[in-house]
């Protein structure tokens, strides 16, 4: 599979399944090559109301990477260009879906005019994240109950965008 397998288009109501189902199983089985059992269950927390997530993704410009028909990833672009979700499906991993996703994030902020994107990055997700560009700006632990789990704040700071001839 390269690149250009993968098809990007904006999330749908129809995505709110599949999307849900990526998040659980990246943190329950991805995640776990780099965060403890207790971190997994307390980054998952507890069940999710898919019409909750629907609201959440449709309010977030998410956009989902596509694989011979199949959603195998989506990542979202807040207005003030925080990237608040980036997750691609086991199934797909290592693969460039998650690059590919964070190049459409920097094309839509550039064009936009947003001057820097951040996150809070996963120690799974930073290298996917240093590999398009974005720095740690700091390590920070986070804490779910008793459960800490650390993450990098991250930071790329973008070119402006050209302004289209008056």
């Amino acid at each position: 599979m390269t690149q250009d397998d993968v098809t990007l288009r904006p999330y749908t109501a129809d995505d709110a399944t599949a999307t849900l189902r990526i998040f659980e199983r990246a943190v329950t089985e991805t995640a776990r090559s780099r965060y403890s059992e207790a971190q997994v269950l307390a980054w998952l927390g507890g069940p999710r109301d898919e019409t909750a997530w629907h609201e959440r993704r449709a309010g977030a410009r998410t956009v989902v990477a596509v694989v011979d028909g199949e959603v195998a990833g989506f990542t979202d672009l807040r207005d003030d260009g925080y990237v608040d979700m980036l997750f691609v499906s086991p199934d797909h991993g290592r693969r460039g879906i998650g690059a590919r996703l964070l190049e459409h994030v920097v094309e839509e902020a550039v064009r936009d005019g947003v001057a820097a994107l951040s996150t809070h990055a996963s120690k799974v997700a930073r290298p996917v994240f240093e590999r398009a560009g974005f720095v740690v700006v700091e390590r920070e632990t986070v804490h779910r109950g008793d459960v800490t789990l650390d993450r990098y704040v991250m930071r790329r700071v973008l070119p402006h965008a050209p302004q289209p001839p008056r």
